[in-house]
């Protein structure tokens, strides 16, 4: 599958799972969710749900590292600079280095182009946070949240699964 497309099925994603509403309840329902597959998938990854203002839900799973937490750090400030999730930033700046252009004054510190955060968005209000998950591969990354989302939101997964990368 080509960029443009994989770029276009994120774009509808992030136009399809929007929220009636969010709030602590939401987010932990949706935490539980990616932690109960994490467990029993052994995935080792951690999982931080924030509104702009606070952290909602935060679990680190066993085999998870002391690294994990900073790149979804770095991954929360993008989606909150940029209002979209950072696998498509990925594939729409194609920067191997994984860090912004110099222009852009943004800092690998604070900023990374790593998949596996998305935005939480609320009919009516936008984008009001993030759900950020990192431990896999970030194509992996980014579809453990949308399938969360879509069981959420009982959208069918399949129609906005990316394909796999063996594809």
């Amino acid at each position: 599958m080509a960029v443009a497309d994989d770029i276009a099925l994120i774009r509808k994603q992030e136009e399809v799972l929007v929220f009636p509403a969010f709030d602590e309840a939401v987010a932990f329902k949706i935490g539980s969710a990616i932690r109960a597959r994490a467990m029993a998938e052994n995935m080792p990854i951690i999982v931080d749900i924030r509104l702009w203002d606070r952290p909602l839900f935060y679990a680190a799973m066993p085999g998870s590292n002391a690294s994990n937490p900073d790149w979804a750090r770095r991954k929360i400030n993008v989606v909150k600079r940029f209002l979209r999730s950072t696998y498509r930033m990925v594939l729409e700046q194609q920067r191997p280095d994984r860090a912004f252009k110099i222009g852009e004054g943004l800092d690998i510190s604070d900023y990374v182009l790593a998949g596996g955060g998305f935005p939480v968005t609320v009919k009516g209000a936008g984008v009001i946070g993030v759900i950020a998950v990192s431990g896999l591969p970030e194509r992996e990354d980014h579809g453990v949240v949308v399938d969360a989302l879509c069981d959420h939101l009982g959208v069918d997964k399949r129609s906005l699964a990316l394909a796999s990368e063996a594809e």
